[in-house]
């Protein structure tokens, strides 16, 4: 019996989700949604170790993915305009997180991992989605660069906010976190040197077990997954020029593949986590509320931002801010950290779960219909000069 239910989920996982793609739905949610209606009929998945395992593979390759996709030089080339956007969001999150420790009466590290949850951007469910919205390229690079510096910061916000309620610990895994981060090139020119030459086409392997391995560290230290893989997906791009095979593009496009492949389990697992007592009319409302002032807290500063330094309209701008309201990985994981450590009960913790699905198919719904009276070389993917300190032109 338990055979089938294996066939049946693989059957829900990789052709449901692809069914509903014409109807502008991410293959994410859909995932996420089945795992929903199968928490009420088959809890016993919610317990399944291969299900785990896979969610846990799913999780550690999508952030090894959106690591090794930084690229340093293009942030080190525009860091003025991405040290103002990161200055600007810095601001907005101390901001949410005195307004969330007034309004809910939470203590300050509950509340800035609330408003973590509310305003950091899902960068790889992010870049998985911009090749469906058509967009050009420099906007493109726009939303990618500032998602990952967005999320650069969140992830060591986080960090810091988990490992905060003693000082002794923070500093001991601080101290573990910088000695991952210093053994990181030490191991990869180890693997170049001296197991490669024999064993060729083995470096994706490698980098796979190095990111789960890290990623397990991160996790016991009370961070969970998503850090130890990001962290090793950057040290190898960092690496690219000295070892090429650990960041190339082929590489690239395999972590893309392979996590194309587990993902889906990680967004079931993630709904099998919810309980009926998170569907309330109240968590309904809460998640409204969250979109409504969520949209005007994410957007208009991006644009105040970009009408100051390029001279955007807001429509413009809008190409730039609107894909980068899905916040679906990080509102589930923090969602779910809360959860566990009693910060949030049911009814905040469900109306988290409808911001981050609503803010995650805002993009593709009005990406599917096309923003109106945009002009015309965006539409048409003309790239846009953007480059700092000059207004946007057609090139």
């Amino acid at each position: 019996m338990q055979h089938y239910t294996y066939l049946l989920l693989l059957f829900a996982l990789f052709v449901v989700p692809r069914i509903l793609q014409r109807y502008r739905i991410p293959t994410a949610i859909t995932s996420f949604a089945l795992g929903a209606i199968s928490a009420l009929n088959f809890e016993f998945l919610a317990l399944d170790p291969t299900v785990k395992l896979f969610a846990t593979l799913g999780i550690v390759s999508l952030f090894l993915f959106a690591g090794l996709d930084v690229e340093f030089r293009e942030l080190r080339q525009h860091a003025g305009v991405l040290a103002q956007h990161l200055a600007i969001q810095v601001l907005t999150l101390a901001l949410v997180t005195a307004v969330l420790s007034a309004l809910v009466d939470m203590a300050i590290r509950p509340a800035i991992l609330l408003a973590l949850a509310l305003l950091t951007p899902s960068t790889g469910f992010i870049l998985d989605s911009l090749d469906s919205f058509g967009l050009p390229e420099r906007a493109r690079f726009w939303i990618k660069s500032n998602a990952i510096a967005t999320e650069l910061v969140a992830l060591g916000v986080l960090f810091v906010s988990l490992q905060s309620s003693s000082a002794r610990g923070l500093v001991n895994s601080s101290l573990i976190l910088l000695a991952m981060i210093a053994l990181l090139p030490l191991v990869f020119r180890g693997f170049a040197a001296l197991v490669l030459p024999h064993a060729p086409k083995s470096e994706f392997a490698f980098l796979m077990m190095v990111a789960v391995a890290c990623a397990v560290v991160t996790y016991e230290l009370g961070v969970y997954y998503l850090v130890g893989a990001f962290v090793v997906g950057m040290a190898a791009q960092r690496l690219r020029a000295q070892l090429p095979a650990l960041a190339s593009d082929k590489m690239i496009s395999s972590v893309e593949s392979f996590s194309s492949l587990f993902v889906p389990f990680y967004f079931f697992y993630a709904g099998l986590s919810l309980r009926p007592e998170d569907f309330t009319l109240g968590a309904l409302g809460i998640g409204l509320l969250f979109v409504a002032v969520g949209l005007l807290v994410r957007i208009v500063p991006i644009w105040l931002h970009r009408r100051v330094v390029f001279g955007e309209s807001f429509r413009r701008s809008l190409l730039i801010g609107m894909p980068m309201l899905p916040t679906l990985v990080f509102t589930l994981v923090i969602a779910e950290i809360m959860r566990e450590r009693s910060f949030i009960g049911p009814t905040l913790f469900g109306g988290l779960i409808v911001y981050t699905v609503l803010n995650s198919l805002i993009p593709a719904i009005v990406f599917g219909k096309r923003l109106p009276d945009i002009e015309d070389e965006l539409l048409h993917g003309r790239a846009v000069d953007v480059s700092p300190g000059r207004g946007p032109s057609a090139n």
